[in-house]
């Protein structure tokens, strides 16, 4: 966890986590820059970290009866944003600040979100979203606010990016340690485009401001008066008398001239850079399917006496239709938590592409919103064939202790690494959600539901065994990086055949494998 030692010391989780309390209500959360990051590692998807406290993960789109809930985890660090997910345990000091920080490929699935959702969450504020309220107030509040709203370093690009593209009726945010609220009203404009980056990433998304007419401005290709049409035919009339030097100084350039057939001969190296295109900033223009236009934005104090840190919304869906089609219980609970249909699908298609771990990865290329809507259509029909149609859309109850928990008498501070496991309920989502092949062989896609995953619990453990020791002689026999990947994509793709195996396990069988092999080959 990232705070400094001297405001280190264990709360009240422990006590939720290992079940002798649970939240009166159902807790829905995104993390902020100090959180738990070993423990949240395991729920990248998201998951419960303790029974009726639901983490969203890194980005997500839930709903909750007619609601539909999107949030993005972390916060805006411009030089860690096109980086991939690099850290993973045993974290050094760096990796527990970064772990935090909001990544492009997590909120690149967000803004591919074609249809409106209800109520955004982020930690830190939207950029500029100051400007929407009482800013003014709020400088005499937060003096130091004036100057980062001026240079546009006050709150997340990233979230700015998100709140633009979903336009939420509601905005819940934190982290400025002040209760503040806004109203953003969008209208239909032509979409904005994004000078080039230059230096820090935190400069990537001031839209290029346009250039306003000056009435006063003297046009230079005007004529100067009338009589300016009246000299033309002179003028051309002396263009056939001109002086010897400048007509040597025509034939000179007329020599010089490349012809075009001259030019095609030529390395592609000589040819001149093409035109650079506006980028359209991210996110934009919005889809059809997105019609709100007032985003209600509402920031949070800190959690301690005396302080503005909560408050009791009546929120309501912005498409009243869906209060018909998500009609409570009458018994408890009214609603249940279920997935979105469209973000499962939306996650499927970037699923495939996804490292975790791995500090020498690159992150794909974006290929922009336009060559994904197709792939994310063909998911889309998985997902209604074999989740919604079939009744598999609520999160389930699958709360598991992964780390034994906290015993009173125990020492809240200690020097060792804690321990890397392996979540049930990510192996669980990856399974029945995202169910991918990998090299080995071994297939997750035929497993149907979770108590299917239960009753196949004894079977799959006797073969981890050997799809690990399958996976590790891949690797010795000279799979090279290859091998790293395929290790990889079995942790996210078919990681229930590991439940109960601490995945640095595998990573030391597999150095020992290696160091055995090359011992034998030199002698």
């Amino acid at each position: 966890m990232s705070v400094p030692v001297k405001y280190r010391q264990l709360g009240d989780f422990p006590a939720y986590y290992s079940g002798e309390r649970v939240a009166p209500f159902l807790t829905i959360f995104i993390a902020g820059n100090h959180e738990a990051s070993s423990h949240l590692w395991e729920l990248y998807y998201g998951g419960w970290v303790a029974p009726n406290i639901y983490y969203l993960g890194a980005a997500n789109v839930l709903r909750f009866g007619p609601l539909r809930i999107a949030g993005l985890s972390g916060i805006w660090k411009g030089f860690d944003y096109r980086k991939p997910h690099h850290e993973r345990l045993p974290f050094n000091s760096d990796d527990v600040k970064s772990f935090y920080h909001v990544r492009e490929v997590d909120v690149r699935k967000l803004l591919m979100v074609q249809t409106q959702v209800d109520v955004g969450l982020s930690h830190d504020w939207p950029r500029s979203i100051e400007k929407h309220g009482d800013s003014e107030w709020l400088f005499r509040k937060k003096p130091d606010f004036r100057s980062e709203s001026m240079d546009g370093t006050l709150g997340s690009v990233a979230a700015e990016f998100v709140m633009d593209r979903l336009r939420p009726p509601y905005w819940f945010s934190a982290h400025l340690h002040v209760k503040y609220a806004a109203l953003k009203t969008y209208t239909d404009e032509e979409p904005r485009t994004m000078d080039a980056p230059t230096g820090a990433p935190e400069s990537l998304a001031l839209p290029v401001a346009k250039k306003e007419a000056n009435p006063d401005e003297i046009d230079l290709d005007m004529d100067m008066d009338d009589d300016a049409d009246a000299d033309a035919d002179k003028n051309d009339a002396s263009h056939h008398h001109e002086s010897p030097e400048v007509n040597a100084s025509k034939a000179a350039e007329e020599v010089n001239t490349v012809s075009d057939e001259l030019r095609a001969q030529l390395p592609p190296s000589f040819a001149p850079p093409p035109p650079a295109k506006p980028r359209r900033t991210p996110g934009q223009p919005v889809p059809p399917g997105i019609t709100n236009k007032q985003v209600r934005f509402l920031a949070l104090d800190k959690c301690l006496r005396g302080r503005h840190f909560l408050q009791l919304c009546d929120l309501s869906p912005f498409n009243q239709d869906e209060l018909a089609s998500h009609p409570p219980k009458d018994t408890k609970p009214r609603y249940r938590l279920q997935y979105d249909a469209e973000w499962l699908s939306i996650t499927r298609v970037f699923h495939k592409t996804l490292t975790i771990g791995d500090r020498h990865a690159q992150v794909p290329e974006d290929l922009g919103e336009e060559h994904y809507l197709p792939l994310v259509d063909k998911e889309r029909a998985w997902v209604e064939e074999n989740l919604v149609d079939k009744g598999k859309m609520n999160v389930p109850d699958n709360f598991e202790l992964t780390a034994p928990p906290h015993m009173p008498g125990h020492p809240a501070i200690v020097d060792e690494m804690p321990d890397e496991y392996t979540n049930p309920q990510t192996a669980a989502f990856c399974e029945l959600r995202l169910p991918i092949f990998v090299e080995t062989g071994a297939a997750s896609a035929g497993v149907e539901d979770v108590e299917d995953v239960e009753d196949e619990e004894e079977e799959e453990e006797e073969e981890a065994g050997e799809v690990a020791k399958d996976l590790l002689a891949a690797r010795v026999e000279g799979a090279g990086a290859d091998g790293e990947a395929v290790l990889l994509r079995l942790t996210l793709g078919n990681v229930s055949s590991l439940v109960g195996f601490p995945l640095i396990w595998h990573w030391c069988m597999f150095m020992w494998q290696a160091r055995k092999a090359k011992m034998a080959q030199h002698s």
